[in-house]
């Protein structure tokens, strides 16, 4: 049995691997009341995100297919935490140079993010990486599947926040990366947590 920070006890917990990305989990859960519920979730192995912002105040976005909404969307450089022993701030310099075929010699933590706490356990850490330089065309990655139709924009980052506003990005991770870049930008990047 454990307990979690809010008091609630786990009196059984079992899980189901579904791939390298997702378990499903159910926890027997002792409620405040005293009574118990099973509670099920996605487990989720976690990912990373990099909002790429340029010093002309531009932020990088991608247009990228996601098959469980049946559409292209609007969406930050962004991956899984799945490599054995990778921090995750390399994680989302891997992804940035996959992606966008960019790197950044400035990476900075702007925020982490529980994507849908009520049925999900994933994590995303969202960087905010500055001062890039593009990837020599012999050494990038060949992007496949869904990658391979991605295209990359430099959006205003008040463009950027129009459209956060206007429904046309919906897209949780890059939503929230896009506000906190904005934030960060109009606050002197004062909150900032660096990694390197």
């Amino acid at each position: 049995m454990t307990s979690t920070d809010a008091g609630y006890e786990v009196l059984a917990h079992r899980e189901q691997p579904v791939n390298k990305v997702f378990r499903l989990v159910s926890d027997d859960v002792r409620m405040p009341d005293g009574a118990v519920a099973t509670r099920d979730y996605l487990g989720h192995t976690g990912a990373v995100a990099a909002v790429c912002v340029d010093p002309d105040g531009r932020v990088l976005l991608l247009r990228q297919y996601r098959h469980p909404v049946g559409r292209t969307m609007w969406e930050l450089p962004a991956g899984l935490t799945d490599e054995p022993g990778e921090k995750p701030v390399d994680a989302a310099r891997r992804e940035l140079a996959e992606e966008a075929d960019l790197t950044a010699d400035r990476w900075d933590l702007l925020l982490d993010l529980h994507t849908t706490p009520g049925c999900s356990d994933e994590l995303i850490h969202v960087y905010l990486a500055r001062d890039v330089a593009e990837v020599p065309a012999a050494e990038r990655h060949q992007r496949v599947a869904e990658e391979a139709g991605l295209t990359t924009s430099w959006v205003p980052l008040d463009d950027a926040v129009r459209m956060v506003l206007a429904g046309e990005i919906t897209n949780a991770t890059c939503v929230a990366g896009v506000l906190a870049a904005a934030r960060g930008r109009d606050t002197g990047w004062a909150d900032l947590r660096p990694v390197d």
